[in-house]
């Protein structure tokens, strides 16, 4: 049987936060999701699910969008974890980063929640940090603009031009992981643009 791997992409809920910095995570997510033409259903884990595979004979991929706020993210996706017997060295979590430039997808499995909040609950509902992180480069504020206003603030007009092209940069590292493992797709994530 084909390996299950979790997908989760953070935000926050409701047509006020969908498009906000900080719900990227989830705009990969439907990415994802409208690649295999796959429609998300509400699931008692407390979350939109898309199940569906990297290709066919592949992983399984369950794609998943929590219904809570951005810093209680962790009980729907360990809920899920469990309810599909995912490990956690199969789940990857997409979220916003604030220490990355803006168009820069950047990959890791484990280490610190750098003051993610939703990176934070999510390792402590599943008891470990040990899972993979697909870090959508945001970028810093401008000015002295509060980081906590400026993730819940549309993307501008100049980068709403290179959006698209970003979230389909994180959606293929994410089927890359799945597909070479973290290694490889680093080795092609973060290498210089050309």
């Amino acid at each position: 049987m084909a390996e299950t791997w979790l997908i989760v992409g953070l935000g926050n809920p409701g047509p006020r936060y969908e498009a906000t910095r900080h719900n990227v995570g989830q705009m990969v997510i439907d990415e994802l999701a409208a690649r295999r033409r796959e429609p998300f259903k509400q699931h008692k884990a407390n979350a939109r699910v898309a199940e569906t595979w990297l290709r066919p004979g592949a992983a399984k991929l369950v794609l998943a969008k929590p219904n809570s706020f951005m810093n209680v993210s962790g009980g729907p996706a360990a809920n899920l974890a469990r309810f599909y017997g995912t490990a956690p060295d199969r789940v990857i979590v997409v979220h916003d980063e604030l220490d990355i430039p803006f168009d820069t997808v950047r990959l890791k499995s484990g280490g610190g929640h750098g003051g993610h909040n939703g990176v934070r609950d999510v390792a402590k509902a599943l008891g470990t940090a040990d899972f993979v992180r697909v870090r959508v480069g945001i970028g810093r504020p401008p000015g002295r603009q509060d980081p906590a206003d400026w993730v819940l603030d549309p993307f501008s007009a100049t980068d709403r031009q290179t959006l698209p092209i970003l979230i389909s940069d994180a959606a293929d590292a994410v089927e890359q992981i799945v597909e070479d493992g973290l290694v490889a797709a680093q080795q092609k994530h973060h290498a210089p643009k050309a």
